[in-house]
């Protein structure tokens, strides 16, 4: 042990991988919903699914896309090391599906009543990344 380790720190920041073809086909207008069928794993296009039927004013579907990308993300954290707890940063891009994701979920969750699961969302989005919380909120 290095005598100026710092014993108290938390885990290291999760980076999820980057899903270079998704994140193309998004990018070049592909509608999301061929992009959740050809990449379940890409958060992304189901937090855009997610936002599109909120915006619509289909909570119910949304609160069904947010919890899709939501379990998909949390698989692809596990894969890269998260135990749980501990930052999922903003500002590495390809965190931002999950992270909208998890701000839909608890927007959805709101909208229909689920107002436990709304705050533990919105709680684990506070402590995953403040950051997002802000960005997401202007």
């Amino acid at each position: 042990m290095e005598l100026n380790e710092n014993l108290l720190a938390g885990p290291p920041p999760t980076l999820l991988p980057d899903h270079p073809e998704a994140r193309e086909m998004l990018e070049t207008g592909h509608k999301a919903a061929d992009v959740a069928a050809r990449f379940p794993a890409y958060s992304a296009a189901w937090a855009i699914l997610a936002d599109d039927y909120f915006a619509k004013g289909h909570a119910v579907t949304s609160y069904a896309f947010a919890r899709t990308g939501y379990h998909r993300g949390l698989d692809q954290l596990r894969r890269s090391g998260w135990k749980g707890h501990g930052p999922i940063p903003w500002e590495h891009e390809p965190n931002r599906g999950f992270l909208r994701c998890l701000n839909a979920l608890a927007r959805a969750a709101q909208a229909i009543g689920e107002k436990d699961e709304a705050e533990r969302c919105s709680q684990f989005l506070r402590d995953s990344s403040p950051s997002a919380t802000a960005a997401m909120a202007s």
